[in-house]
Order: C-alpha cells, then sequence, then structure tokens
C-alpha cells in the first residue's frame, strides 16, 4: 500500500464531502483553540448530531476560556444538561482556570503540557494538537481506529488492541493539513466506513483496502467487560416534592442530584424496577417508597412539577418518569 498517496484521497474526498459544523468555521488561532477544546470534550463518548446544538448554545454564552473560567457552576451544568458524562464538563472549567492562571488563557502546544490538563488524556491531547494547531498528530478515535481496522483487514483480537492500532497508525501518513486530515479520516469513518454497512461505492481508498478485497467488514472491537449491578432506589415523597441527595457515594453521576441509593448484593433476589447502562455497567436498581426517619446528608426536596428550573442528569430525569407512572 502506498501510504504517501493516502492523505491525498482523503484531503480530496473531505474537500467535496465534509459536513458543516460549528467548530470547523474559519477562525482567528484563538479562537480555533478555544472551539477545539470545547468540542473535543463535548465529542467524548457522544456523537457529532447530538453535540451540535449543544456546542452553539454553550459558545453563544460561554464564548472564551475566560468566560468559562468564571461562569457560574449552576449554569455550566444547565448547559451541559443532557450530555450526560457530567465530569467532561467539570474538567473543562477546571482546564479553563488553569489555562487562564498559568498559560495567559491559551492552550498550551505540547502535547505532554495539554496531557496534564484536567480531562485531557492521550486522543483529546493528540486532537487539539492536530485539529487546534495543525501539527501532524492522528487522534485515534473509533472512527479513525475502524478506517485502520479496513484498510489493513485486522481480524483478530491481538490485532484490534489499542497498542497494535497506534503501531500500525503510521499508515495514514501526514499532510501538511494536519487539522483538516484528521477531522478528514473522522469524518471518512463516521460517514463512509460505518460500523456496518459501509458505503464502499463512496470510498476513496477501496484501492487501497484489504478488507474490500477480501469481501471481509466484519469490525472486531476489545470489549469492556460488562458488569451487572444492583441498586435499591428509596423514594421519599411529601405532597408534590421529592428528596434528591448530592451523590458523593458512588464514581457515575458525581455530585450530582439523585435519589438517594444503596447498592445490593451481587445476586440479588428482588425483582427489579429499571434498568440503566453507564458506561459498562449495567444497573438493576429496585424501587421503592420509603418514610423519612430524621435528616439525610446532602439532601434537597424537588418539586416535581418545576423539573426545568434544576440542573438535573438525564438519570434522575427517567426516574421522575417512571413515578409518573407508576405511582
Amino acid at each position: 500500500m502506498t501510504k504517501s498517496i493516502l492523505p491525498k484521497k482523503i484531503l480530496y474526498w473531505y474537500d467535496n464531502n465534509k459536513r458543516s459544523l460549528p467548530w470547523r468555521k474559519k477562525l482567528s488561532q484563538v479562537k480555533r483553540e478555544y472551539y477545539t477544546l470545547v468540542s473535543e470534550f463535548m465529542l467524548q463518548q457522544t456523537q457529532v448530531v447530538t453535540v451540535v446544538p449543544y456546542f452553539n448554545n454553550f459558545i453563544k454564552d460561554i464564548p472564551s476560556i475566560s468566560s468559562l473560567a468564571k461562569v457560574n457552576d449552576h449554569k455550566l451544568l444547565k448547559y451541559w444538561e443532557g450530555l450526560g458524562y457530567y465530569s467532561r464538563v467539570r474538567n473543562l472549567k477546571k482546564t479553563a482556570q488553569i489555562l487562564k492562571k498559568n498559560f495567559k488563557g491559551r492552550l498550551p502546544s505540547t502535547i505532554e503540557e495539554l496531557k496534564l490538563l484536567p480531562g485531557i488524556g492521550e486522543y483529546t491531547a493528540n486532537a487539539i494538537m492536530a485539529i487546534g494547531f495543525n501539527k501532524p498528530f492522528i487522534p485515534l478515535d473509533g472512527n479513525i481506529e475502524r478506517v485502520i481496522k479496513r484498510l489493513l483487514n485486522l481480524n483478530l483480537i491481538s490485532e484490534v488492541s489499542k497498542k497494535n492500532l497506534i503501531s500500525k497508525k503510521k499508515i495514514l501518513g501526514t499532510s501538511v493539513r494536519a487539522s483538516d486530515y484528521a477531522q478528514a479520516l473522522m469524518e471518512l469513518g463516521a460517514l463512509i466506513c460505518r460500523p456496518k454497512n459501509p458505503l464502499c461505492g463512496q470510498c476513496p481508498l477501496t484501492k487501497n483496502c484489504k478488507s474490500f478485497k477480501n469481501n471481509d467488514f466484519e469490525i472486531i472491537k476489545e470489549r469492556k467487560k460488562k458488569i451487572n449491578k444492583f441498586y435499591l432506589l428509596k423514594v421519599y415523597k411529601k405532597n408534590n416534592q421529592f428528596l434528591l441527595v448530592k451523590n458523593s457515594k458512588f464514581n457515575f453521576l458525581k455530585n450530582l442530584k439523585i435519589f438517594p441509593m444503596d447498592e445490593l448484593p451481587k445476586h440479588s433476589n428482588l425483582e427489579k424496577d429499571l434498568n440503566f447502562k453507564i458506561s459498562n455497567m449495567n444497573m438493576n436498581i429496585v424501587v421503592q417508597f420509603s418514610k423519612i426517619k430524621g435528616s439525610i446528608p446532602n439532601s434537597s426536596w424537588i418539586d416535581s412539577s418545576k423539573l426545568d428550573g434544576y440542573t438535573l442528569p438525564t438519570f434522575t430525569k427517567k426516574i421522575f418518569s417512571y413515578l409518573e407512572k407508576n405511582q
């Protein structure tokens, strides 16, 4: 496979087929850094189509690293409400505060310094270097990984390990248009080299693709082990109000308002009322209506008829929907 030709093919396809996304506008360098930072945090584990309206609202009212560093937490969470994984937005604000204090409100332009900032790991640091600074880095998101797997027809568990994919990404080559090239690779994976039913007839790489040659498009993933957990969720109600607690007990939905919950033994025989999937956890929930005795720390009463006035995770809102139908 001639790797030097791949960037030219992919960029030609991208220039003619890319989606119009708000963080792809022509921007000053300062704005490009900020738009890249916000969009990459939002795009962690969230699809582009979901992110776009959130990004537009966020940028409209929080237009800079300086304004992000000092924004009120309640307002900040409101802008993130519904995106989930709220630790992302907390880390985003912490990063903005560090940038304002130590970097004059700008992103550092080395990958080592980027990875020291809250919420920025290997992938996000590579994405910022490529997209924000036009440096020859290729961030390995799920879309780019899939392009590599298909190009090389990798279909053994050992072949699709993160370590092996990092070593294989050199097949993609580099471009002086590093920012566009990183986004082009992501776009190709998202729109053409899809997990199922890839659109090979529209792909610029069919002549270079071993999966196309072998007519073998199955994608093998490194799979996280699914964890089954059981919880007892207690509902305390007075009139139209329900008691919620600020979650400091569980690693999921940290510091957000949830119904009081306790983890149950692994092989609980209680019949579950609800089921949620958070990351690789399968959460089985038993709902119990209870009478309150004494006081519960870090709790507050929420009027269920005025939920829009509170900052609540989707998880808690779904519990309210369940209670509305099952009281």
